[in-house]
């Protein structure tokens, strides 16, 4: 066993030291293994363009510490790590890149830009590994993953195909919503929805019979030019007599029909609306209930198209003041009124999208997403916390088909192929087709899928499928998926459609969702705020035990959290306090010491630790089994601070300087806790507990891969933990008192102490001595010393003769402040007690430990009024 460790802890040269010690050993690695049972989580692929964030880092630090307390736990724990191509995010990053050069992809053409795509993703997409890695992520990284690695790209188009073969797949003109920015379609659940300030239009429409006018009301009078109808209710009495008439279109001319259809709210406004079926999907469905014509006005970058030349080439919002102009010069526009509306943006760019007419690629999800939604509801898959399963049932109860084609380059793309002589459509997992009408070589679909369709299948397309590998028979289902609640909708719901149509079963069994990390003010970190934290300056600065313990603490299945940077300098002092205390004891120990099992004769203190460590294995247990990690790891903190450190290594040091057989049994004592304090601490701070440990045992052994403690019967010192909690009580309350009057630890001074369990408090005359300051210690039944200071527990008072070290008003005024505390708690509980409600409902283990509490106060009070009737009768 080694002697010393550095006097000061530099996580700068632990970490990557460490790091490569776990990785030399193959220690991240799992495999199948029929005597262990499985535990796999799927990372959440990050996205090759992307840097670490706090995000990232709360999300696979989470991962990080289920995987290894699993992994501890005897468990075959797989983590799976990957990235993700990410279509649009990536597409838009080279594309900016090669503005800059002056290059567009029209002069690069397809394959060249895909050449460079992946140049891109071998330059930046083992960046964001690296970063993993130096959070502490102990991941399988012989079977990392890339959404469009052969393998993900055979499942792809597998399960494209099946979908096809099945009539779930369609391609068709309708509805979808469109980004001018990235000059793609995108899903609903891509779209962002936010309030903007804008305006209603009141616009005439003049009847074409020359009887008068129709007014009605719009956001959006550039999108005017595609009407082809306006609509009114058919129950509505004031416009039943126009119903089949025309209307003449405000600066086009041109002729449009009115007509009925219950789509149209009579209580809204003038109860006319303005059709047009091209921009807007509810003007869709009702066109195509009155067979309209579909006209689209606008570009894919969002300008006017070449048909209406007074407005071709400009911008959607431009065209939009230039029109309102032309209106009320025309004397159609009637007025104008402030308005706040809901509006979709693009989640990418926070472009504002346009509902645009567009042939693409559905899938139908009604069908597909029953099993998934009944999986949740029988709780084969369950949300913690469990609050979420709302989000899910509202988008997958309603769910609509899903746009899957993007019109991009970079992606997995459509294996569809079409036949440009004949018309015939080919979908196949070839990667070419040959038309089986003509004969001719068909023409693959230039659209790329969806960047969620291949994350979809991403827990069981990494484990090997669409083959039946021995991972995905062992693995899958996945046990836990970490994630945040913003893509419950995008990836989690998808994943659970594609798991139960193509695995026949849930893709995992416990959904854990976490919140956001936001800025010391509650703020989401964001770009434009320019508040955004750097998780790698913080690990430079601080190490990253000290980044993933404050993102631990503190935190709440689902909840966000606020970063501060006192809090990881608090953590920083924690990872100090664990290492000086390792110190401490290394440089306490003789040469040669063996960490032998625990000595048969143990002292009082020594079960009182014992004991509460092994309460502290269980309780931390417990809470891992339920995903309260900020519970357990406050836990943690609290034993490994106080209990420890600030008591027991105080309590053996007398022990220590004495020698002998009370010695080596404090540094048995020593040694055994704190190997168990460093595995019940190693998910959440691994390096730090491996670099102690690897000190501390010295025989090649990695603390990652010793047993996670549990809960031992034998080790339960119930009594004993009792008897020294009372002598603590006792110091605690002293050093408190003391503290109150300002009396400094030098000055000594005798103690007595009443008490009626006098074998209690005899063995904690030493303890009293050193920590409570005491020159002598008198143990009876009954103390008769006057002028006394008093401190009272609930089986003692301490008497501290007053003549050197107290002021008599001073301590009047304490056991007075005292005497109201208590007798709030007696009220309080008398209460309590008295109520006929809770004596009915409560269970009578309850009911009995109140009534011991108030016992409890109640004899306590009686030795506060005798403290001050002894100074009073002084």
């Amino acid at each position: 066993m080694k002697k010393e460790l550095n006097k000061v802890y530099d996580p700068s040269q632990v970490e990557d030291r460490i790091y490569k010690f776990w990785l030399d050993g193959n220690m991240f690695r799992a495999d199948p293994d029929p005597e262990k049972e499985p535990y796999c989580i799927v990372m959440p692929p990050p996205n090759i363009t992307g840097q670490l964030h706090m995000g990232h880092a709360l999300d696979n630090t989470l991962q990080d510490i289920l995987i290894r307390w699993k992994r501890m736990s005897g468990y075959s724990a797989l983590w799976v790590p990957g990235t993700d191509h990410a279509s649009i995010a990536t597409e838009a990053k080279i594309v900016e890149q090669m503005r800059k050069e002056g290059i567009t992809k029209d002069q690069l053409g397809r394959d060249g830009f895909l050449e460079r795509a992946w140049d891109w993703k071998k330059q930046y997409g083992g960046r964001i590994v690296s970063q993993l890695k130096r959070i502490g992520s102990s991941c399988d990284w012989s079977r990392e993953r890339f959404t469009m690695d052969e393998g993900c790209t055979k499942a792809v188009k597998d399960v494209f195909v099946k979908y096809y073969e099945k009539g779930y797949i369609y391609r068709g003109e309708r509805i979808i919503n469109w980004c001018p920015h990235c000059k793609t379609s995108i899903s609903n659940a891509e779209v962002e929805y936010e309030d903007q300030a804008g305006h209603f239009w009141h616009l005439r429409y003049p009847l074409t019979d020359g009887s008068g006018y129709v007014e009605l009301a719009t956001t959006r009078p550039e999108t005017l030019l595609g009407d082809t109808a306006i609509a009114v209710n058919p129950k509505d009495e004031r416009y039943k007599d126009i119903i089949g008439k025309t209307v003449l279109l405000p600066l086009v001319n041109r002729e449009i029909p009115v007509v009925a259809d219950n789509y149209v709210d009579m209580e809204f406004g003038t109860g006319v609306v303005k059709i047009t079926p091209a921009h807007d999907p509810n003007d869709f469905e009702v066109g195509a209930r009155h067979n309209l014509p579909i006209i689209n006005v606008l570009t894919e970058d969002a300008k006017i198209v070449d048909d209406y030349p007074a407005y071709a080439g400009m911008d959607r919002y431009d065209a939009r003041k230039k029109i309102v102009e032309d209106l009320e010069k025309g004397g159609f526009l009637v007025k104008t009124e402030e308005h706040e509306h809901n509006v979709g943006t693009c989640y990418r760019c926070g472009t504002t999208v346009e509902p645009r007419v567009s042939l693409q690629w559905f899938v139908k999800m009604k069908e597909l997403a029953k099993p998934a939604i009944e999986a949740v509801r029988t709780g084969e898959t369950k949300f913690i916390p469990a609050r979420f399963d709302k989000n899910y049932y509202h988008w997958m109860e309603d769910i609509r088909d899903w746009c899957v084609s993007r019109q991009l380059w970079w992606g997995h793309r459509i294996p569809a192929f079409y036949c440009d002589d004949c018309g015939e459509t080919v979908v196949t997992r070839e990667s070419s087709a040959v038309c089986p009408k003509c004969g001719k070589l068909m023409r693959q679909d230039p659209d790329t899928l969806d960047t969620w369709f291949s994350s979809a299948l991403w827990p069981f397309s990494t484990l090997g499928w669409p083959e039946q590998t021995k991972d995905l028979d062992y693995y899958y289902p996945t046990n836990t998926l970490v994630t945040g609640y913003d893509i419950i909708t995008f990836w989690v719901s998808r994943m659970m459609v594609a798991g139960m149509e193509h695995m026949h079963q849930k893709p995992f069994s416990t959904v854990l969702i976490h919140g956001l990390v936001r800025d010391a003010q509650g703020r989401k970190m964001s770009k434009s705020l320019g508040n955004g934290i750097d998780p790698l300056e913080i690990i430079d600065n601080y190490g990253a035990d000290a980044l993933r313990f404050m993102l631990a603490t503190g935190n709440s299945p689902g909840n966000d959290m606020r970063f501060m940077e006192e809090k990881v300098k608090a953590s920083r002092n924690f990872a100090n306090k664990i290492w000086n205390a390792a110190r401490f004891i290394m440089m306490n120990l003789p040469d040669g010491f063996k960490a032998e099992k625990l000595p048969e004769n143990l002292n009082v203190e020594d079960k009182w630790v014992i004991s509460k460590f092994n309460t502290l294995a269980k309780e931390v247990g417990e809470n891992l089994e339920k995903f309260e990690l900020g519970v357990a790891v406050q836990k943690l903190y609290d034993f490994i601070w106080d209990v420890y450190c600030d008591w027991y290594i105080e309590l053996t040091k007398p022990r220590i300087a004495a020698g002998g057989e009370t010695e080596a049994t404090a540094q048995q004592v020593l040694v055994w806790v704190m190997k168990g304090m460093l595995k019940l601490l190693h998910p959440f701070m691994p390096f730090i507990t491996e670099e102690i440990w690897q000190a501390l045992v010295n025989d090649g052994t990695a603390i990652m891969l010793q047993e996670f403690p549990v809960y031992d019967e034998d080790l339960k010192y119930a009594e004993d933990e009792a008897t020294f909690e009372k002598i603590i009580a006792g110091i605690k309350g002293i050093r408190n008192c003391r503290g109150e009057m300002n009396v400094p630890p030098s000055k000594k001074a005798k103690l007595f102490i009443e008490t009626t369990q006098k074998d209690v408090f005899a063995q904690g005359e030493m303890f009293f001595e050193r920590l409570a300051y005491a020159s002598e210690v008198n143990i009876s039944e009954k103390v008769e010393e006057k002028d006394c200071v008093t401190v009272v527990t609930d089986c003692a008072r301490f008497f501290i003769p007053l003549s050197d070290i107290i002021d008599v008003e001073k301590e009047t005024a304490r056991l007075n402040k005292d005497k109201e505390k208590i007798q709030k708690d007696i009220d309080f509980l008398s209460k309590k007690l008295n109520n006929q409600g809770f004596i009915a409902k409560a269970p009578a283990a309850l009911i009995e430990a109140e009534k011991a509490k108030l016992a409890k106060a109640e004899e306590k009070m009686e030795k506060i009024k005798e403290s001050l009737a002894s100074l009073l009768n002084r």
